[in-house]
C-alpha cells in the first residue's frame, strides 16, 4: 500500500504516472485516458472521426442545467462502439478463416434493459443485423417493438407460458426471425401444440447442458448443475418427439451457454469444442440446424490486470472471435458439415463501457491524532503513561515491539474504561496518543514493509473514510451482493499526486454500503489512492464500467432512488451533445413505490402542524413555513444536496 507514498514523493508526478497507478490503460480499453492537465477523457468514434472529451466539462453542463452529482452518464457512442467492435471482428475472422457461415450477435435484455439502450442496440445494430435475446414475455414485447421485423434475430430463453409462444408465431408471419429455446422437457409439448394450432412451423433451438465447467464468479451457470438446459438423455428424447410430429425440420439451432464473464480463453475454446460436438451428432440425427448458439461469457476487464482472475481477461476480443471460428472449423470440417450461422449473446462486454456513475465527496473521516498535549498530566492512569513513552521511544528497529506495547495498552484502557475505573477524557487521551503511535511506526516503515510482515495491515487500519454521494446498493448493487470489483478512480486532480488512502462509504445508513476493494497498480487493493478535500472544492469520482446489470438490480435502501440519467454523444470536433436527460426519483416518487400517498402524507402533516398552532406551541406563519419545508422535501432529490 505504501508504494504510493513512499517511491512516488521524491519523482515529478504527472499524467503518465496517473494513468499507470490507477490502470487506466487497461481497463479502458482504448475508451478513456488522462490527459495532461490531470483530467479523465473520453475518446469515440464520432462516424466522422475520433472525438475527445472530458467528464469534468460534462459535470460542469450538469450543474449548469440543475442537475447536481451523483449522475449516471451514459455516453451512445461507446455502446456504438462495442456493437461494432464484436461484429467487425468476427468479421475479420470468418475472412482472415476461410469461414463459410455467418456472425449474427443478439443483445441479452436481462442485461440492461432501459428504453435509451435498447433502442440504441436496435438501431446502430441494424447495420449489422445485431439482435435481441428475450428471457420473458416483456422482453419479447420490448424486442417486438424495438427491432425491425426483417432485421436480427429473436432468441426466445427461459419460461415460456402459451402466450409467449403464440405471440412469436404470429410474428413470424410478419417476418420477425424468432427462435424457440427449449430448455426443458415440459416446453416442448406446449410449443408443439400451439404451433399446430396456429398452423405455423416454428424455429425452434436446443440448449443442452455442457459438462465443461469455466473458471470466473458465475461458474455455476456452467457445468451438470446449470439450472437450464437438457442433458444428452433429454436432447435424444427431444430428437425423437419432432421426428414423432414431423417436426425435425424444425430444429434449426443448438443453443448452449458457456458461462458469464469467463476470464479464460481455454475455458471458452473447451466449451466451443464439446458444443461442436452435439452440433454434429444432431446432423447426424436429420436436424438441420444452420445456427450455433454459443450464449454468453465474453468477459469485461474490470480489474485491468490482463489476467485470469475472476475481474479480468485473458485475451482479446478479437482473439475470442477468432478461437471461436477456428475451433468450430476444427471440429465441422473433418465431418464435411456445412459451417453454421455463429450466433453469441455477449451483453456486458457490449454495454458495461458506455456508463460512469459520477458522484462528489461530501466529507472525510480521517484516523489522525488530535493535538497533543505536551506532557501527560500526572493524574492520568500509569497505562496511558506507558502509552506516552511507547510514543517518545518509535525507531525503525523498534517498530513491531512499539506497535504491540501500543496496542496492548490501549486494550488494557478500553478494558479499565469498561469496568468504569478510567473517565472519558482519559480514555479519549489514550486513543488519541494510539493514533499517533500508529502514523509514527508507519512513516518509519515506509519503503521497508517488508521486514514487517505483521504490520502488512496498517495502512488499511489508518486509512481515511471518503463519503461519496451515492447508494451502493441503487447504483452498484454487485459491488454490495457479489463483491463486484468495477474501476473508480478520480475524474480531476491527476497531475497531482494522491496522497492519501482511502475507503468509500455511500450515505446509505448501513455498514454494508461501502467499497473496500479497488483495482490499480495491476492488482486489488483494499485501499483507493486519493487526494485531499480542498475546503469550498467538490472532489469527483467515477465508477467506470457500469453498464451492465446495475441499473435493473438497484434496490430502495433508504429509499435512495434512480440517480439523474444523462445520455451524451460526442462529436467529432471535441464537443459533446447532451442527448436525453432524465432527473433521478424524488422523495415523492419513491415513497410511491413503497405504497405511501404523497399527497395524502402532506394532508397528514398539514393537519398535525394545525393542532401545533391550536395548542400554541408554533404559530400560524411557522406552520405555513413547516409545511412548506416539508412539501419542498417531497420535491426534493433523495440524495444529498449543497
Amino acid at each position: 500500500m505504501n508504494r504510493i507514498s513512499h517511491q512516488n514523493h521524491d519523482v515529478e508526478w504527472n499524467a503518465a504516472r496517473a494513468t499507470d497507478l490507477y490502470g487506466i490503460e487497461y481497463w479502458g480499453a482504448g475508451h478513456f485516458q488522462v490527459s495532461a492537465d490531470g483530467l479523465v477523457q473520453v475518446t469515440a468514434d464520432t462516424g466522422g472521426g475520433r472525438g475527445t472529451i472530458n467528464l469534468l466539462d460534462i459535470v460542469d453542463g450538469l450543474s449548469e442545467r440543475g442537475l447536481p452529482m451523483p449522475v449516471l452518464l451514459r455516453i451512445e457512442n461507446l455502446l456504438d462502439a462495442q456493437i461494432a467492435q464484436i461484429n467487425e471482428s468476427f468479421a475479420r475472422a470468418i475472412a482472415q478463416s476461410g469461414y463459410r457461415g455467418r456472425y449474427r450477435g443478439v443483445f441479452p435484455i436481462k442485461v440492461n434493459q432501459q428504453s435509451q439502450i435498447i433502442e440504441e442496440v436496435a438501431s446502430f445494430g441494424a447495420r449489422f443485423g445485431h439482435g435481441l435475446e428475450a428471457g420473458s414475455k416483456a422482453e419479447l414485447l420490448i424486442a417486438l417493438a424495438t427491432l425491425d421485423a426483417m432485421n436480427g434475430y429473436i432468441v426466445c430463453n427461459g419460461y415460456k407460458d402459451e402466450e409467449f409462444i403464440n405471440l412469436g408465431l404470429m410474428a413470424q408471419k410478419l417476418g420477425y426471425r424468432i427462435f424457440f429455446v427449449v430448455e426443458t422437457p415440459a416446453e416442448l409439448p406446449l410449443l408443439i401444440q400451439c404451433s399446430k394450432a396456429a398452423g405455423i412451423r416454428p424455429r425452434i433451438g436446443a440448449r443442452v447442458k455442457l459438462s465443461s465447467r469455466v473458471s470466473g464468479h458465475w461458474n455455476a451457470t456452467s457445468g451438470d448443475r446449470s439450472i437450464f438446459g437438457l442433458t444428452s438423455m433429454q436432447l435424444i428424447d427431444l430428437v425423437d418427439t419432432l421426428k414423432a410430429h414431423a417436426m425435425l425440420d424444425c430444429m434449426e439451432m443448438l443453443h448452449v451457454h458457456l458461462g458469464s464473464q469467463i476470464p479464460n480463453i481455454r475455458d471458452i475454446r473447451t466449451g466451443v469444442m464439446e458444443a461442436c460436438r452435439y452440433y454434429v451428432d444432431l446432423v447426424r440425427e436429420g436436424a438441420p440446424l444452420g445456427n450455433l448458439d454459443l450464449g454468453g461469457g465474453l468477459a469485461v476487464d474490470y480489474e485491468g490486470s490482463r489476467s485470469s482472475h475472476t475481474h479480468s481477461m485473458n485475451y482479446s476480443m478479437e482473439e475470442y472471435c477468432l478461437d471461436i471460428i477456428e475451433v468450430v472449423m476444427s471440429i465441422l470440417d473433418p465431418h464435411d458439415i456445412p459451417h453454421p450461422t455463429i450466433v453469441t449473446e455477449s451483453g456486458r462486454a457490449l454495454v458495461a463501457y458506455g456508463s460512469v456513475l459520477l458522484f462528489n465527496i461530501l466529507d472525510v473521516t480521517r484516523f489522525e491524532a488530535h493535538a497533543l498535549p505536551e506532557q501527560v498530566p500526572e493524574s492520568e492512569h500509569e497505562n496511558v503513561h506507558n502509552l506516552w513513552e511507547v510514543l517518545k521511544s518509535i525507531t525503525f528497529e523498534r517498530a513491531q515491539e512499539c506497535y504491540n506495547d501500543a496496542l496492548f495498552y490501549r486494550d488494557e484502557i478500553r478494558d479499565l474504561f469498561r469496568r468504569g475505573q478510567i473517565s472519558l477524557r482519559s480514555r479519549a487521551l489514550a486513543e488519541n496518543v494510539t493514533l499517533e503511535i500508529l502514523q509514527r511506526i508507519k512513516s518509519v516503515i515506509i519503503g521497508n514493509e517488508d521486514e514487517y510482515p505483521e504490520l502488512a495491515g496498517l495502512e488499511e487500519a489508518l486509512a481515511d473514510i471518503y463519503y461519496g454521494n451515492f447508494s451502493v446498493f441503487q447504483s452498484l448493487p454487485d459491488i454490495w451482493a457479489i463483491d463486484q470489483v468495477f474501476p473508480i478512480m478520480p475524474i480531476h486532480r491527476l497531475d497531482e499526486l494522491p496522497t492519501r488512502q482511502a475507503i468509500l462509504a455511500d450515505i446509505t445508513c448501513d455498514c454494508d454500503g461501502k467499497i473496500d476493494r479497488f483495482a490499480w497498480d495491476g492488482t486489488l487493493n483494499n485501499t483507493l489512492p486519493v487526494h485531499p478535500l480542498i475546503e469550498g472544492k467538490e472532489y469527483y469520482l467515477g465508477a467506470f464500467l457500469v453498464g451492465a446489470y446495475q441499473e435493473t438490480l438497484g434496490d430502495l435502501h433508504n429509499l435512495l432512488g434512480d440517480t439523474h440519467v444523462v445520455s451524451v454523444r460526442i462529436n467529432a470536433d471535441g464537443s459533446f451533445d447532451y442527448v436525453k436527460e432524465v432527473e433521478g426519483d424524488s422523495v415523492a416518487d419513491v415513497l410511491s413505490y413503497v405504497e405511501y400517498h404523497p399527497q395524502t402524507l402532506l394532508q397528514k402533516f398539514r393537519n398535525s402542524a394545525e393542532q401545533g398552532v391550536r395548542a400554541g406551541h408554533i404559530s400560524a406563519t411557522e406552520r405555513q413555513q413547516l409545511v412548506e419545508l416539508y412539501a419542498t422535501g417531497l420535491r426534493g432529490y433523495t440524495y444529498f444536496e449543497r
